[in-house]
């Protein structure tokens, strides 16, 4: 296939959609060239199998219009950043070729997100280096710029995507993972993500966003990198929160 130009790379298969399914939504209507990866099965997840999860991942990829989706198959509750987890991720991103990386915030409690973080990064920058993996015959790749979906509300924002225009798809792809959500008919233990109201109070987590920017719904990144702006006019005359 041809290269992405934007890959998320989350921990489980609703990571994705519940952190930058807009913001994915939102690049495909510009044309660009959308897809994800999801690091694990879920198969440490309290409710559905990872079958059932892989399924669901699926149904959600057609309403996110995802180009690619793919799974890394590293050992869910168990990513660590190693010689072969950063060699696995190199391969892929060698193949895919992404402009843009969309992935974990630092210092998420959850262990793997934690770590997928890091191993993003280095894996971002190792997959540049020819020599690197070399006898496996692929090309080195240009390095993508890493923007971390933010997880905390305690973290600024480098820039806050609105997705106004793509809330209610988005709220649609996440509710495609419907095993790990409100189901009142449901045995399986309750988890954070079952109890009834989390998907309003995500939704309203994405309208605290885009009241930020004084639109309806936004997702905030964070970006370790200096920004190169091309056009400061152009980015400060946007309209803005007439309120901050």
């Amino acid at each position: 296939m041809d290269e992405l130009d934007i890959l998320a790379i989350f921990a489980h298969p609703d990571d994705m959609e519940l952190s930058v399914g807009g913001t994915l939504l939102k690049m495909k209507s510009f044309g660009y060239k959308t897809g994800a990866l999801d690091v694990t099965r879920g198969e440490m997840g309290t409710r559905g199998t990872p079958e059932i999860r892989a399924g669901e991942a699926k149904n959600a990829a057609e309403i996110l219009k995802l180009d690619v989706r793919e799974n890394l198959e590293l050992p869910d509750g168990h990513v660590w950043l190693t010689e072969e987890t950063r060699t696995k991720m190199v391969r892929v991103l060698r193949r895919l070729k992404p402009k843009v990386i969309l992935t974990q915030q630092f210092d998420d409690p959850h262990p793997d997100h934690n770590h997928i973080a890091q191993l993003v990064r280095e894996s971002a920058r190792q997959a540049t280096m020819q020599k690197y993996d070399f006898d496996f015959g692929q090309e080195r790749i240009e390095i993508p710029m890493i923007a971390h979906n933010v997880f905390s509300l305690r973290v600024v924002p480098s820039f806050i995507v609105d997705i106004s225009d793509f809330l209610e798809e988005k709220m649609r792809a996440i509710a495609a993972h419907k095993s790990q959500f409100h189901n009142p008919n449901s045995t399986d233990l309750e988890t954070r993500l079952s109890q009834k109201g989390f998907l309003d109070q995500l939704e309203n987590r994405s309208r605290y966003y885009g009241g930020l920017l004084g639109v309806k719904a936004g997702e905030p990144f964070f970006v370790r990198e200096t920004l190169n702006i091309a056009d400061p006019v152009a980015l400060l005359t946007r309209p803005m929160n007439i309120y901050s």
